[in-house]
């Protein structure tokens, strides 16, 4: 009888035992397994990725793919759109569970139900006036709720298209988690400043007076990344006093002064094109996680070409880094072992209005 492998007996091995164990045991599985790989992973098991992007890249392979097996290599979330987006056949596995993202956290359920009764209070029939977009940094529970009230998900890479479709539908729209993202997009289809407001939903009517509501276009949630939060003005400044030639690349979620003081803004995936059709020996300031700016930096290595991290602190995302060679092996040898182990479920009705939502989503991105 096989015996479940217990994780105690891999903490302490060695990455490089690690990586010659999580070949063999890709080896054994074969085309049953399929290891997606979030841009935001640490190198040693980004290299073991079949499949590497930003979330809707992934998104798209979670749902074409045919293994039987979908591991990813990323946090809770991503997993949870894996299950939702693959047939009932297939299983969705996150290797660490503690693997979430603190920007979900920001909003939960309870609090976006209640402030769509608050919305609705002042607002009347929310399903005929407001759009509810969710971006997929968010709990399936969520977009569960955009799938049932006519609302959509987001990403980086498609939320223009996302909120003109949205607007199509109706007047406004309820923003969440990241308020960045939403505002930044906004604006760069010129949509004014004093129309996008901020919900704080631990405050009555989300802090706003019924003027502000009344008069916005986006109602934006009180979240953030924290990683892209912690970049400033003064991080682009010292730059361009040094290199004036360089150029300055920034994600989304990064603040709105940030994003308006950089050259390009974009998704993981547009930041990396962008640089990586720039002309050799050109310099570069990126505004994103740090595991993608050094696997950048060092692929560009060999055209001259100059990156630098934005912030001056260390900043990457902690929860990404959870997922370590030494989970990574585990699940793989357990599969191996005929036990799975770290499976990410939904339940089937929240799956269901979560489909609806994410289906729109690849309908418009098209």
């Amino acid at each position: 009888m096989n015996i479940q492998l217990s994780i105690d007996n891999y903490l302490n091995l060695n990455d490089d035992i690690c990586d010659t164990r999580i070949k063999a045991a890709k080896a054994a599985l074969g085309n049953r397994l399929v290891i997606l790989g979030h841009h935001y992973q640490r190198e040693e098991v980004f290299k073991h990725a079949d499949y590497t992007g930003d979330s809707l890249k992934l998104s798209r392979q979670a749902a074409d793919s045919g293994a039987e097996f979908i591991l990813f290599c990323g946090v809770h979330f991503m997993a949870e759109v894996a299950d939702i987006l693959t047939h009932d056949h297939q299983i969705a596995i996150l290797p660490d569970l503690t693997a979430g993202c603190s920007m979900a956290d920001m909003a939960n359920l309870t609090k976006v139900e209640m402030a769509w009764q608050e919305l609705a209070s002042l607002l009347g029939d929310m399903d005929e006036v407001v759009t509810p977009i969710t971006y997929i940094n968010s709990a399936a529970d969520l977009k569960a709720f955009c799938g049932r009230h006519g609302g959509i998900v987001c990403t980086s890479t498609n939320a223009k298209q996302i909120l003109e479709w949205s607007f199509n539908q109706r007047s406004k729209v309820l923003f969440f988690p990241d308020q960045h993202l939403g505002r930044n997009t906004g604006y760069r289809m010129d949509i004014p400043l004093e129309q996008m407001v901020v919900w704080d939903p631990d405050k009555p009517m989300g802090g706003l007076t019924e003027i502000e509501i009344k008069q916005a276009k986006i109602i934006l949630w009180d979240g953030f990344c924290s990683v892209h939060q912690l970049f400033s003005l003064e991080d682009i400044q010292k730059f361009r006093t040094n290199y004036p030639t360089g150029k300055v690349v920034s994600h989304p979620e990064c603040s709105f002064e940030v994003c308006q003081h950089s050259d390009y803004v974009g998704s993981t995936e547009f930041i990396i094109k962008t640089v990586k059709a720039s002309p050799p020996g050109t310099r570069w300031l990126i505004g994103t996680e740090l595991n993608l700016v050094n696997r950048l930096a060092n692929e560009c290595q060999a055209e001259n070409k100059s990156i630098h991290f934005m912030s001056p602190t260390v900043c990457m995302c902690s929860t990404m880094y959870r997922i370590d060679p030494q989970h990574l092996l585990w699940t793989l040898e357990n599969l191996v072992n005929n036990h799975v182990v770290n499976q990410i479920k939904v339940n089937s009705q929240d799956k269901e209005q979560a489909r609806l939502a994410l289906q729109r989503m690849l309908a418009v991105s098209i």
